[in-house]
């Protein structure tokens, strides 16, 4: 971006690689990757586990509440410098990043998520 930043938030099912709920922000607040979860669970069902960074995002007791006590799932998180773990949404990651917004970089964020 020209001026500052946006973050995509996304849940991708690990065993079809199907991105199942995404959505553009322009922070990192754990109720915009908290909408998405509950996004996901309406339209494709609860998972039993669900992955993620230590973001602080995923870390906030607002995200951890939810998901373990509400929706009572498992919360996995892999280590420090442990991108591998994570493959998969990492493969989304970067091949957003080199497929789309890298080719054109977007004005604004409505631009980028019509991307």
């Amino acid at each position: 971006m020209a001026k500052g930043s946006m973050y995509l938030t996304a849940v991708i099912d690990v065993y079809s690689r199907y991105v199942v709920a995404w959505d553009v922000f322009n922070n990192l607040d754990a109720e915009n990757s908290l909408s998405v979860l509950k996004n996901a669970i309406a339209r494709h069902g609860k998972p039993e586990i669900i992955n993620s960074d230590q973001g602080s995002q995923f870390t906030c007791e607002l995200w951890t509440k939810y998901v373990e006590k509400d929706a009572k799932i498992t919360i996995s998180m892999y280590g420090r410098r442990r991108a591998t773990d994570n493959i998969f949404i990492e493969r989304l990651w970067r091949t957003v990043k080199q497929d789309y917004v890298y080719i054109r970089l977007p004005i604004d964020g409505t631009d980028l998520y019509k991307i």
